[in-house]
């Protein structure tokens, strides 16, 4: 690789970086959001949520068994969608 190539022009840089500070904040909220679904509803708030019922169970209880697999699946697919469209804004998409 040649120098040029080594090189990146400072305007990039801010846009690399700001580029990798959208991408952790995505991250991060999607992760909060995840141990929330998780820990906090089949663990933490699962005495007040089993007041509820859904499908004839306890919707504590079903968070911890059921709920949080579809909000990790829904998660997944929301941060596909989101990291493309952040891709296209700073022109990184394939």
């Amino acid at each position: 690789m040649s120098d040029d190539e080594s090189k990146v022009a400072p305007a990039d840089n801010g846009a690399a970086g700001a580029y990798w500070r959208e991408n952790i904040r995505l991250l991060i909220s999607l992760m909060v959001i995840w141990f929330l679904v998780s820990f906090g509803a089949g663990i933490l708030f699962r005495p007040f949520l089993d007041q509820f019922h859904i499908g004839g169970f306890p919707l504590g209880f079903w968070f911890a068994q059921q709920g949080s697999i579809y909000v990790f699946m829904a998660l997944i697919f929301f941060y596909t969608w989101k990291m493309k469209r952040i891709e296209r804004k700073y022109d990184l998409d394939d």
